[in-house]
């Protein structure tokens, strides 16, 4: 069983090397100087996502390895703040996948996960039953803005509101500009996760439109702890954007967000009604990606059906 993405050794970030296959295996290739290039191994067997910044280049062997050995590969930014493109192996389950789409489907389903992910951010809220996503988004509304205005006292700026503007960007107050360059160091690191796990980013329960709008919900969900005070302690800053972008990457490490977003989205995506809760699963059930044996057939009256068989009626 390959290990699961959750692991404190799934993910590994390069940067500024180049990545080939030797007759050992995957290595990455680190020029010291003219006359000296060291070998560091990369444990391809032992990962589940590898994660190349923009220093990095690979070799078409060494990209087949890691998809032999089912390790997802995305090229990220600096310090693995943004995913621009995934590639993803054979091997990885689709079974998150399959319960992304289910559930987003379904009307009362998606508001279910909807729900949860109010109730996921904000632990004490008391909602009213039933629901819907109209009073879930005026609720969050009034939750942000009070927490705005704590956050602006405590750092004494008077009063804060939230304004993105792409068309207005160096118009904005530092507060504003350190949030959206935080955000999208978030929505980066966002993106891989779901990416490592095989799910859409375009699918999104209260987000629509776009194609990372399932990367807005989940990200929605850590900024009142990351991004928020990040950007407030920024308020007298001369480069709020710059300034942003390096503290995420420095505490991106201690926060071991990677993890907690895996955790989250798998709790997300798993009806609180399942028969075999995550405490009683075995190893297997709890991974997140399993070895391929077989493709199945999918029916709606007799479900899954094994692959290789010719269903043609026989004749008598």
């Amino acid at each position: 069983m390959l290990p699961r993405v959750a692991d404190s050794l799934s993910f590994l970030y390069l940067d500024m090397v180049r990545v080939v296959q030797d007759d050992t295996g995957v290595c990455a290739q680190i020029r010291v100087d003219e006359h000296r290039t060291d070998l560091v191994y990369i444990p391809t067997a032992a990962l589940s996502c590898l994660l190349l910044g923009p220093g990095v280049s690979i070799t078409t062997r060494a990209l087949a390895t890691l998809a032999r050995h089912g390790t997802s590969v995305v090229c990220v930014g600096a310090g693995a703040i943004r995913a621009y493109a995934g590639i993803l192996p054979d091997s990885l389950t689709t079974h998150w996948l399959e319960q992304q789409v289910a559930t987003w489907a379904d009307p009362e389903k998606r508001l279910e996960v909807a729900v949860r992910m109010y109730k996921m951010r904000f632990k004490d809220a008391d909602i009213p039953e039933p629901v819907n996503l109209d009073q879930l988004r005026g609720m969050e509304g009034q939750r942000m803005k009070a927490f705005y205005k704590i956050l602006a006292q405590q750092h004494g700026i008077g009063r804060f509101r939230r304004n993105y503007r792409p068309d207005q960007w160096d118009a904005q107050d530092p507060v504003n500009l350190a949030l959206s360059a935080a955000n999208t160091c978030l929505y980066g690191v966002v993106h891989a996760a779901l990416l490592a796990l095989g799910l859409s980013p375009a699918l999104g329960y209260v987000h629509a439109g776009t194609q990372h709008a399932f990367v807005y919900d989940i990200a929605d969900l850590y900024k009142a702890d990351i991004t928020l005070p990040l950007a407030f302690a920024l308020h007298s800053s001369d480069n709020p954007e710059q300034e942003a972008r390096r503290r995420f990457r420095e505490d991106l490490r201690l926060l071991r967000l990677l993890p907690r977003i895996i955790q989250d989205v798998q709790s997300l995506l798993t009806s609180p009604n399942a028969a075999t809760t995550t405490a009683d699963a075995t190893d297997e059930e709890r991974s997140e990606r399993l070895d391929v044996q077989m493709v199945h057939l999918w029916d709606p009256k007799a479900g899954v059906l094994p692959a290789g068989v010719n269903y043609a009626e026989r004749d008598d």
